[in-house]
């Protein structure tokens, strides 16, 4: 009996062993409890008025009811007393439940119509980062 349980054990772990590194990683989903956020960060030029930048709040914050899969957004301006946003003033965090909603969001022709419409024209920098929740 126990010759079985421990050549399950190696059964099991050869078949972890055996999984593609993507898919082992601390990022990769836990079933059901992680949340995946992509999180933007935004410099505009200094040229961009207090209109333009008004326009670019609505229209992104108008995403996450034009384009399926979005389960939240948050979004803010810095009020960080640190001194160390290097100009970036605006952030805004989406929250997707999958990767699949994610690239659903960044090819969807009303995101892509945004960027190249309303956001680029009044872009300086922009900062991007995607991950997994952690518990």
């Amino acid at each position: 009996m126990e010759r079985f349980l421990v050549l399950g054990v190696i059964v099991l772990l050869s078949l972890h062993l055996a999984r593609p590194a993507a898919a082992i990683g601390a990022d990769a989903p836990a079933a059901g409890h992680k949340k995946l956020f992509h999180v933007v960060s935004i410099k505009f030029k200094d040229s961009a008025t207090k209109e333009q930048v008004a326009e670019v709040e609505q229209a992104f914050v108008a995403l996450k009811d034009k384009i399926p899969g979005v389960v939240s957004l948050d979004w803010g301006t810095n009020v960080s007393p640190e001194n160390r946003s290097m100009g970036f003033t605006h952030c805004f965090v989406l929250t997707f439940a999958s990767e699949s909603d994610r690239d659903t969001y960044l090819h969807h022709p009303t995101h892509l119509a945004f960027v190249k419409t309303t956001l680029e024209p009044v872009l300086d920098q922009v900062l991007v980062i995607d991950f997994w929740s952690q518990e």
